[in-house]
């Protein structure tokens, strides 16, 4: 992409997206985020109303008396944005393909982190890692992210959560909220380890991309296929009721099970397809999470 080019949709991505992070998810944002990055302060005796979760049960069992450990909220949080840069996020059937949704999300949670004086990082990720972008504050910072997402060509085109969430677990030390924004077409065995990993140490919240011509085939009659990620092609008679419903039963057992994965490792989580408000959608997500705390 020539450079005046790619300077024009970067003003083009900063001027959409930080009026949306400044104007609807300021208070989205701060209630999000409360108490997620908390540093231990000291102990003293427990009072009637303190939560008993914090117990510390060491202090406890030394003076016969209950003692509560007392945390100070942070005022720096590190955010992290771990992006599939995968081949099947360049699909889409209606107005915005996959890696469009992905690059107007991320903008958005940059410039909602350093709105807040938050860090903001970055982890591209296909099948291996294929770029990362350490956390920092700043308007020119974000605006590489931005850069990097319009215009990011990865090196390999399949996809593997479980690396990605590797590399969090090992390369980020202080505690993080981090979003993991893929379609999550992983067949990776060991994501859900990986996932429950990486969401002890952080804060992990997962954001699922998909296309609603992905959930099922449309009766159009014989249709010529590609794999992104492999290349390979595959021919579906999709005028079959029977080919039909089998492609139907497979996108729902895999839908069920991600959303069974995320559930038993803690993980909040949003589906979003490229046809849908996804600002309306990332809404609802910091809403429900402010909700829990």
């Amino acid at each position: 992409m020539e450079t005046s080019e790619l300077l024009k949709k970067v003003r083009q991505i900063e001027i959409k997206t930080r009026g949306l992070s400044r104007n609807i998810f300021a208070g989205e944002y701060h209630s999000a985020f409360k108490g997620r990055g908390m540093a231990f302060s000291e102990v003293r005796e427990y009072q009637f109303g303190d939560d008993i979760r914090n117990i510390d049960w060491n202090v406890t069992a030394r003076y016969s008396h209950p003692y509560v450990k007392i945390f100070e909220e942070e005022r720096e949080l590190t955010v992290m944005l771990l992006i599939d840069v995968s081949g099947s996020r360049e699909f889409g059937t209606f107005e915005k393909l996959k890696k469009n949704v992905i690059t107007e999300l991320s903008a958005i949670l940059s410039f909602s982190a350093i709105q807040n004086n938050d860090k903001i990082g970055v982890i591209f990720f296909s099948e291996s890692i294929e770029k990362f972008i350490p956390p920092k504050k700043g308007r020119s910072h974000i605006l590489r992210i931005i850069r990097e997402l319009i215009d990011f060509t990865p090196e390999k085109r399949g996809t593997d959560v479980t690396e990605a969430l590797r590399y969090l677990t090992n390369a980020i030390k202080k505690r993080c909220t981090a979003f993991v924004i893929s379609d999550f077409m992983d067949n990776n065995a060991e994501m859900e380890q990986a996932l429950s990993i990486a969401n002890n140490k952080h804060d992990v919240v997962a954001i699922r991309i998909y296309d609603e011509r992905e959930t099922e085939l449309p009766p159009i009659g014989m249709l010529k296929l590609k794999d992104a990620e492999t290349g390979q092609y595959i021919w579906i008679d999709s005028s079959s009721n029977r080919t039909r419903k089998m492609y139907k039963q497979w996108w729902d057992k895999q839908d069920q099970k991600l959303n069974a994965m995320f559930t038993k490792c803690g993980v909040d989580n949003v589906s979003i397809n490229t046809r849908e408000d996804h600002v309306k959608s990332l809404m609802s997500l910091f809403k429900k999470r402010g909700l829990k705390q």
